[in-house]
């Protein structure tokens, strides 16, 4: 499980064992089903990370429901949208070797994640990376309607592995990943996807 669930995970079953010795047995037991569901939410399983030098894998489990060509700042680049339900794992993983570039923080709103205009509009934390030969790729962690809670583990010059966790958004989300048009992506609109495990695509 994540370390981020533990805290969460331990006082709903606390709150549940008293309310079970206090003889509310119907409350005690949704308290128990909900210390149940926060165990499911924040699982962290290990992945089997590809040894291909060039693939690219997924940055988040769900269910890809953007890809092809988005504008970012003055240029475009190739955008794979990932939207996560509450029923996918939610550690966030590193797509590519490369090393932090920058960090940005946004507040913003908090609409479904499904949506398209949640990459542009909700609250959000991107991080840049460069690749060991100079190309850029960007991650974008996006909150949706129930998530309240964008975990980032990462700091400005680290040096990151494909696989490597990142993160984790906490309740129904987005991650979005931006790449170099030279990357080439699968056909994967509408797929489920693993994170560290998926290729997504590969460097050209």
């Amino acid at each position: 499980m994540h370390k981020s669930g533990w805290p969460l995970v331990i006082s709903a079953g606390i709150v549940s064992f008293f309310l079970f010795l206090w003889r509310w047995y119907i409350v005690a037991i949704g308290g128990g089903i909900l210390t149940a569901f926060l165990a499911y939410f924040f699982r962290d399983p290990e992945r089997n990370i590809t040894e291909n030098e060039k693939a690219i894998v997924s940055p988040a489990d769900g269910q890809v429901v953007f890809l092809g060509l988005s504008p970012l700042g003055k240029d475009k680049m190739k955008k794979v949208s990932i939207f996560m339900s509450l029923f996918d794992v939610h550690v966030n993983r590193v797509p590519f070797d490369g090393e932090v570039k920058k960090i940005e923080y946004k507040k913003g709103k908090f609409l479904p994640a499904y949506k398209k205009e949640a990459s542009n509009c909700n609250e959000s934390n991107t991080i840049f990376f460069s690749t060991p030969t100079g190309e850029t790729f960007i991650i974008v962690q996006i909150a949706g309607i129930l998530a309240r809670r964008i975990l980032c583990s990462l700091k400005l010059g680290q040096s990151v592995k494909k696989g490597e966790r990142l993160g984790i958004i906490c309740f129904g989300s987005k991650v979005d990943l931006y790449l170099p048009k030279n990357a080439v992506l699968k056909p994967l609109l509408g797929k489920k996807v693993k994170a560290g495990e998926t290729i997504l695509g590969y460097w050209s």
